[in-house]
């Protein structure tokens, strides 16, 4: 198991800290019949921030999922980043999905870039070209893997803590998207896809695709 951070995430502290307080305050002078929303708002607040720990599964190949969430893509295309054909296979996230992202293979960083851009629904096509993204691409005991975070409608911050040159292992956390959002993964054409769109994928747990020699 790889997990180096509490059961809510670090970045939703200040937020937590926050609808707790209020929660505190109203209840405190209101009692229930003023403080209920505001136990919803910090339910839903600690439900998104939330970050279990996930058991890394031991099978030979395996490209494992980055992030929570429902399979809408699952094609073959251009990979803009690293510049060749691909498989990709894209996860959307929706507010009730834990929104750690978890490396998908072993490997090391051989390229970032970042890209402003818009917000539309993450849900969309389109999203993967217009959208605010950040894009990571590893190499993977010779293999290439570009893992893409997108933006949604209603996010607004994508973090990636991975730099050049880290070395990560499957399931090791590297980035978070604050609410609605995807993930896009896109691997060479040799890649065998074990999932197709409309299924519900957990992060490290799931396995998207076998790629040959893979560690």
């Amino acid at each position: 198991m790889n997990y180096p951070h509490p059961i809510i995430a670090k970045e939703g502290w200040p937020h937590v800290a926050i609808a707790g307080f209020i929660l505190f305050v109203v209840h405190s002078t209101g009692g229930w019949a003023w403080s209920w929303p505001f136990w919803i708002i910090f339910a839903f607040v600690l439900q998104f921030f939330r970050d279990p720990g996930r058991l890394v599964p031991v099978v030979k190949d395996a490209v494992l999922s980055p992030a929570d969430g429902r399979i809408i893509i699952v094609e073959k295309t251009f990979d803009p980043y690293a510049r060749r054909d691909a498989l990709k296979i894209s996860v959307f996230m929706n507010v009730f999905n834990v929104h750690s992202n978890r490396a998908a293979v072993n490997g090391t960083i051989k390229q970032i870039e970042y890209f402003p851009g818009k917000f539309v629904n993450a849900d969309l096509d389109k999203a993967s070209t217009e959208n605010e993204r950040n894009a990571v691409v590893f190499d993977a005991n010779g293999h290439t893997v570009t893992l893409v975070q997108v933006a949604g409608l209603i996010a607004r911050r994508i973090l990636c803590y991975a730099h050049l040159g880290d070395k990560l292992k499957k399931g090791q956390r590297y980035g978070f998207i604050r609410f609605g959002s995807r993930v896009d993964v896109y691997l060479p054409l040799e890649a065998e896809p074990m999932v197709t769109v409309g299924d519900k994928v957990s992060a490290t747990t799931t396995i998207l695709a076998k790629l040959p020699g893979l560690d």
